[in-house]
C-alpha cells in the first residue's frame, strides 16, 4: 500500500461508511433529475394534454446523444482520474480531466447546431406526425439551445464525485432540478407558454447547474488543471473513450429504441383501439416512471464507482469484492420493492400525469403491468457493466450495456409486435430486462477469478 492510498479514505474507509457516503448524494442527484422529468411531464399533461407529453417523447432521443457522449467522456474520465488517483499518479489524472473539458465543450456546440438545422427531420425519424409534430418542434427547438450547458451537467458531476466531493456533485444536481421544478408551472400556467415554456424552464435549471460545477472544476481536491491539461492528448483521448464506451453505448441504446419504438407503436397503435398518439404517451410516461426508481439503483452503482476503482487500482481486491456485491444485492433490493409498487398501484401512479379517456388509462395500466415485469433484473447488467468500467475493462461493460437493448429489446419489439400486435412491443420489455439479467451475471460468474488473479 503506497502513501497515497494509506491517507485516502477511498483505500481505508469502511466500505459500507463509503458506500452510504457516495452513494446517497449519487442517488439524491439522479432520483432529483428523473424527478424533475415527471414533473416536467406531470405540468405539461395538466397544461397542454398527451399530445405534450407525446411530443418531449419525440425530443428525448436527441437529449440521449447529448447524454451518451458527455457520459462517455465524465465516466471515462472519472475511471481514468480513480485508477490513477490509485496508482498515485495524480499528473495523468489530472490530464485526463482537462481533455474531458475541451471535448465537452467542443462535441455540445457541434451538436447545438447540427440539431437547429435538422431539428424537424430528427422529429419525424423519432416518431413525430400528425399534431404531435408541431409540439415537438416547439419544444426543441429551444431545448437544443440548452445543449452546451446540458452536457457540461452531465460530464463535469462524475469527476466531481470522483474527486471526493460527492456533495458538491449532487448539490450542482439539485440547484438544477429544484430551478426547473419552480420554473415549470409559473411558465406553463402563469405565462400560459404551454411545451415552450416546460423547455425554458429545464433550460434556466441547466444553465446554474452547469455555473456551478464550473466552479467546482477549478477547486478539485485531489488534482490541480494547469492550462496544458486542456491541450487534447491522443492517448489520454483514447484511454477516456474506452473507459466510457459502455455509457456511450448504453444511452445510444436508449436513443435507438426510443425511435424503433415510437414508430412500432404509432404503426401497431393505429392498427388497434387506442390509435397512434395514446400508445407513445402512455408508454413513455411509463419508462420515466421507471427511471425514477432505476436512478436509485443506478445512483448505488455510480457511488461505488470511484470506491471501486481506487482500490482496484491500489490492488485492495477484497475491498473492491465487497463493494461490488454490497452495491449488487441493494440495488435488486430496491428494484423488487419497485415491481410491487408498478404492480399494485398502476392507476395512482398515472393519475398524477392528468385524467385522460378510459382508453388511455386502460392502455397505461397495461404498460406498467407488462412492460415493467421484469424490472428486478436490469440492476445485474447496470451494476456489472459499471463494475467492469470501474477496474478499466471496457470491452465486458460495454457488450453488457448493450445487451439489454441492443442484442435483446429491439429483436424482440420486432418480432413480438408482428406476432401479438401493439401488445408485442409491451412483453419486449420484460423478455430484454430478463435474458440481459440472466447473460450478466454469467459474465462474472464466469470471469470472477481471472478479474483478480489475471496470472492464473
Amino acid at each position: 500500500m503506497n502513501k497515497e492510498t494509506a491517507i485516502n479514505p477511498f483505500g481505508t474507509e469502511r466500505i459500507g461508511t463509503l458506500t452510504v457516503r457516495y452513494a446517497v448524494p449519487s442517488v439524491i442527484s439522479l432520483v432529483v433529475n428523473s424527478l424533475y422529468n415527471m414533473v416536467d411531464q406531470v405540468f405539461i399533461g395538466q397544461g397542454v394534454g398527451y399530445l405534450g407529453n407525446a411530443a418531449t417523447n419525440v425530443i428525448m432521443p436527441m437529449t440521449l446523444i447529448l447524454m451518451a457522449i458527455a457520459m462517455m467522456l465524465g465516466n471515462g474520465a472519472s475511471s481514468f482520474m480513480s485508477l490513477h488517483l490509485g496508482k498515485g499518479e495524480p499528473e495523468k489524472a489530472a490530464k485526463s480531466v482537462g481533455n474531458m473539458v475541451t471535448l465537452t465543450i467542443g462535441c455540445s456546440i457541434l451538436f447545438l447546431i447540427l440539431f437547429e438545422i435538422f431539428l424537424e427531420p430528427s422529429c419525424w425519424l423519432f416518431g413525430a406526425r400528425g399534431e404531435v409534430t408541431s409540439y415537438a418542434v416547439d419544444y426543441g427547438r429551444i431545448i437544443v439551445l440548452g445543449f452546451p450547458v446540458f452536457m457540461i451537467g452531465v460530464g463535469f458531476g462524475n469527476v466531481i464525485r470522483a474527486d471526493g466531493r460527492p456533495k458538491a456533485s449532487m448539490t450542482g444536481m439539485l440547484i438544477g432540478c429544484i430551478t426547473n421544478i419552480i420554473l415549470d408551472p409559473v411558465f406553463i400556467f402563469v405565462f400560459h407558454l404551454g411545451v415552450k415554456g416546460a423547455a425554458w424552464a429545464t433550460i434556466i435549471g441547466q444553465l446554474l447547474n452547469a455555473v456551478f460545477y464550473i466552479i467546482c472544476l477549478f477547486r478539485l481536491k485531489s488534482i490541480k488543471l494547469g492550462k496544458t491539461d486542456f491541450a487534447l492528448d491522443i492517448a489520454i483521448v483514447k484511454k477516456i473513450v474506452s473507459l466510457g464506451m459502455s455509457s456511450f453505448f448504453m444511452q445510444i441504446a436508449g436513443t435507438v429504441v426510443i425511435a424503433i419504438q415510437n414508430n412500432l407503436l404509432v404503426k401497431y397503435g393505429a392498427k388497434s383501439v387506442y390509435g397512434s398518439d395514446i400508445p407513445m404517451a402512455a408508454l413513455g410516461i411509463t419508462m420515466k416512471t421507471s427511471q425514477l426508481i432505476t436512478s436509485i439503483a443506478l445512483g448505488i452503482a455510480s457511488g461505488v464507482q470511484p470506491i471501486l476503482g481506487y482500490n482496484y487500482g491500489s490492488g485492495q481486491y477484497d475491498r473492491v469484492k465487497q463493494a461490488f456485491k454490497l452495491s449488487l444485492s441493494s440495488c435488486t433490493a430496491i428494484m423488487f420493492i419497485a415491481l410491487f409498487i408498478f404492480q399494485i398501484f398502476p392507476e395512482t401512479i398515472i393519475n398524477i400525469f392528468g385524467q385522460e379517456s378510459e382508453l388511455y388509462m386502460e392502455f397505461a395500466v397495461k404498460c406498467f403491468r407488462i412492460y415493467l415485469l421484469a424490472c428486478f433484473m436490469i440492476p445485474s447488467g447496470m451494476v456489472i457493466g459499471i463494475f467492469y468500467q470501474a477496474i478499466g475493462k471496457p470491452i465486458p461493460s460495454m457488450v453488457l450495456s448493450l445487451s439489454r437493448q441492443i442484442i435483446f429489446l429491439i429483436p424482440s419489439m420486432f418480432i413480438l409486435s408482428a406476432f401479438m400486435g401493439i401488445d408485442g412491443i409491451l412483453w419486449a420489455g420484460p423478455v430484454s430486462d430478463a435474458l440481459s439479467g440472466i447473460l450478466s451475471l454469467i459474465v462474472i460468474r464466469a470471469g470472477w477469478n481471472q478479474i483478480f488473479h489475471p496470472n492464473t
